[in-house]
């Protein structure tokens, strides 16, 4: 164990020595918001994503305090990430209850050819421009209402996404250690009542870190999970200790991981470096290829698939399985590209001088389970000692926007009824 500590230490300490000199750690308030008198009489939802935090972690690893939680609570079997399994998509798609061919961030990088620009989420200008981003965010919602939401660094919270930003909120940066999270949530909570926030998302990244750095199956990952869970007992118990009322917690996770064949990765046809006909988009679990003449596609489909070997599938856009909602049909902002090269777990594609993780995610969660992500939920407004099947992560949304009382005011892939039978029957 001890080893696993100091590996996870000295990762952290290296991530905020890079950016010590750069970021920016100060708190932004948006002024001259406060609760509605309706939005002060309604419940908090504190929703955690910890990162990378595959379905079967907290059983695997003897997470002792979401365990006791989600026992007297509600818990999944698992919870079905939206494809890609990738984390910008499945934060925005738990944020937004869209698909992310419906809410456009289709990958954590892509390039939109109707606007001519790249978006990376490592780009903080890409990061806090809400015009990349489709749907309204929970704390958008919220906010539009009369609620008074925080966050700390959720996907997109730094954007004006949906039309506004939190009232409280951080860009992103990985300075804070979980506990100092904790302690500024507490915080939060302690703000006098007409400034309280009702919806308070919250990120946590270490386990996805060492699922990358070490892999899925090791101690340094096993510590990452009891950092967390350590942290979500020590929120828990300062939130009670507030005694406020109807204070409940959702937990989830973007996405699983699995220990990857990095020594004989697969290679990009050659075909695809022609840059004067192709661009293409490698995410090592998922290539995504821009035809640049369309009338070439159908050729080029069938001259892939013809020399393609059995570590990978090739699927024109319009072919995808329906069940992923990722094909020609559903990509609302055309950023998905005509054809897809999809490795089958755990081989990946990899290009020569290029370097890839020990851990990855991105493939389809249907067909790999190490993909699967994770639910809990417990507080007042649910329902105690409750085990439920797997879902897909679009139906968070509104189950959170009916706790919270929030209508929603557009179209969304989520589902209430999918979610509704985990909360308590009004009385």
């Amino acid at each position: 164990m001890k080893r696993g500590i100091h590996f996870l230490l000295l990762f952290l300490s290296l991530t905020v020595f890079a950016q010590q000199k750069t970021t920016d750690t100060a708190q932004v308030i948006v002024p001259g918001r406060l609760n509605s008198i309706e939005a002060q009489s309604k419940p908090y939802v504190i929703m955690i994503s910890t990162d990378g935090f595959r379905y079967d972690y907290a059983k695997k690893y003897n997470a002792e305090n979401l365990l006791k939680l989600s026992g007297n609570g509600v818990k999944a079997e698992a919870m079905i990430p939206s494809y890609p399994s990738i984390t910008f998509p499945n934060h925005w798609s738990l944020i937004t209850g869209l698909y992310p061919s419906h809410h456009g961030l289709i990958d954590n990088f892509f390039y939109d050819y109707q606007r001519k620009e790249t978006y990376a989420m490592s780009n903080k200008k890409n990061a806090e421009d809400g015009s990349w981003y489709g749907g309204t965010p929970l704390w958008g919602l919220a906010e539009k209402q009369g609620m008074i939401s925080a966050s700390l660094m959720w996907v997109g919270s730094a954007s004006d996404a949906g039309g506004m930003r939190p009232t409280y909120y951080y860009p992103y940066h990985e300075k804070f250690t979980p506990s100092e999270k904790v302690e500024k949530v507490v915080n939060w909570l302690k703000l006098p009542e007409d400034q309280r926030p009702h919806f308070i998302s919250l990120y946590f990244p270490e386990v996805d870190g060492s699922g990358h750095h070490f892999g899925p199956d090791t101690q340094e990952t096993e510590t990452a999970v009891h950092l967390i869970d350590k942290a979500i007992g020590d929120l828990v118990q300062k939130v009670n200790d507030l005694g406020l009322k109807n204070v409940n917690f959702v937990f989830v996770s973007d996405h699983g991981m699995i220990k990857v064949d990095g020594g004989t990765p697969l290679e990009i046809p050659a075909l695809l470096f022609d840059k004067n006909r192709f661009d293409f988009y490698n995410s090592q679990t998922l290539v995504r290829v821009y035809v640049k003449n369309s009338d070439e596609v159908k050729a080029v489909y069938k001259e892939l698939k013809a020399h393609k070997t059995d570590d990978y599938e090739v699927y024109l856009d319009k072919k995808l399985p329906r069940y992923l909602h990722f094909a020609a049909r559903d990509d609302k902002y055309n950023r998905i590209g005509q054809i897809l090269l999809l490795p089958k777990a755990p081989k990946i594609f990899l290009e020569k001088g290029k370097k890839t993780s020990v851990g990855k995610h991105g493939y389809n969660p249907r067909t790999v389970p190490e993909m699967k992500a994770t639910f809990y939920a417990w507080g007042p407004e649910f329902k105690n000692n409750m085990e439920i099947g797997e879902f897909a992560n679009i139906n968070v949304y509104p189950l959170v926007a009916e706790v919270l009382g929030l209508k929603i005011d557009q179209p969304i892939d989520g589902k209430i009824k999918v979610l509704g039978k985990i909360l308590k029957e009004k009385k």
